[in-house]
């Protein structure tokens, strides 16, 4: 057990991480394995892509945010930088095996959490249209059951009716005692009644001892994902980006920050995925979500308020060639959408749509159409993977 035990202060650090799992090829159902992974991590709360890949070339953005951007940003170019707390992300940029996707956003502008959230999950063309999410129906698509390692499923990975769901505790020995506790109990049920004890117990058999921490949980989705009859997506939630107040410290060092230290567990994600994954790396894709950007002026708490455009990090084998992918919109007060926030030029449901075809081989036009609903959703698969 203490080889497991964090502290109170990492407790909180990691409290609100889960995985989710899914996408199991099973003979006979699936037709086809797919031909990669998919593993989206998604950043609730609100990620500040100005602060998270700041472009240093745009004179507006010292002017407007000198108290928030960090002063020692890892350089990728002219233009752009990096947060020092992306390190790993940096070095995976500099073996062009990561990209960044700037001024962008789900086709979403109202600013809620409640709203933004189930909107970038559900993937549909407006918030709690949908029941199933943009992961779950284009694994519906693929024909390949999941599970998810909680105790819900969530809206991005519904979509079919064979997914399932376990959540396998962390205690020793624990699995054993309810396998046989479950047993017992469907002795004394009818035959239907027995068969879904009987369900539930392969399913606590199949738990294994695992952190909740997000670090270790991305390295257990990696190390399943590698395997040859393993799952082909999952899901990481990391939470607090909503930093309205204290987005930097005190002092004004930016890496003691509340945001620093979301975008260092980011990083500290990304590369559990690259340790777990191993050699199913090469065809493997990692994305960023988040519900929306935050807004270009910094409010008298050093945080800032909901906005509209951000960044999304793109990681994995997949990809061989580093890229900043952006149509730089300007962060002049005109430039601004509707004079306070990023401009997003680039719908983000087309990277979601790129990352599908290129993991799980579906026809672009297909994901436009039945997974996202846009027919005319524009294809930007090229400027990702060529």
């Amino acid at each position: 057990m203490s080889k497991y035990k964090i502290s109170r202060r990492d407790f909180l650090k990691y409290s609100g991480a889960s995985l989710f799992l899914a996408g199991v090829p099973i003979p006979g159902y699936t037709k086809d394995k797919p031909p990669g992974n998919i593993s989206v991590i998604l950043l609730e709360g609100g990620m500040d892509g100005l602060t998270a890949v700041p472009p240093i070339g745009d004179p507006n953005l010292i002017a407007m945010r000198k108290t928030i951007t960090p002063k020692d940003f890892l350089k990728l170019n002219s233009f752009f930088g990096l947060h020092p707390s992306l390190p790993n992300f940096s070095r995976l940029m500099a073996k062009n095996n990561a990209s960044v996707v700037h001024a962008t956003s789900f086709p979403y502008i109202k600013r809620s959490h409640f709203e933004g959230q189930n909107l970038m999950e559900g993937g549909g063309l407006s918030p709690f249209a949908e029941k199933t999410g943009w992961l779950g129906r284009s694994l519906d698509l693929t024909q390949v059951p999941g599970k998810a390692l909680s105790l819900d499923m969530p809206l991005i990975l519904r979509g079919y009716k064979d997914n399932d769901n376990f959540y396998p505790a962390s205690i020793k020995n624990s699995n054993a005692l309810i396998s046989n506790l479950i047993n017992l109990i469907s002795m004394a049920h009818s035959k239907d009644e027995a068969e879904i004890f009987s369900k539930l117990s392969k399913k606590s058999s199949q738990a294994s001892l695992t952190p909740r921490d997000p670090v270790s949980l991305a390295k257990y989705a990696g190390k399943e994902m590698s395997k040859e009859n393993g799952p082909i997506a999952s899901v990481i939630r990391i939470g607090q980006f909503d930093t309205h107040a204290n987005q930097v410290s005190d002092d004004g060092y930016d890496k003691n920050g509340n945001h620093a230290k979301r975008l260092e567990i980011v990083d500290d994600v990304i590369a559990g995925y690259r340790e777990g994954l191993g050699d199913a790396w090469n065809r493997s894709i990692i994305l960023t979500l988040t519900e929306f950007g935050r807004t270009v002026a910094v409010n008298g708490t050093r945080g800032t308020e909901h906005g509209y455009g951000s960044a999304g990090l793109l990681a994995g084998g997949t990809i061989s060639k580093s890229r900043i992918i952006a149509e730089w919109p300007g962060l002049s007060k005109k430039e601004q959408f509707e004079g306070r926030d990023l401009m997003a030029t680039i719908d983000y449901r087309s990277v979601c749509a790129a990352c599908i075809e290129r993991s799980l081989g579906l026809d672009h036009d297909r994901i436009a159409s039945e997974v996202f609903f846009t027919p005319k959703l524009p294809r930007v698969y090229d400027y990702i993977f060529s």
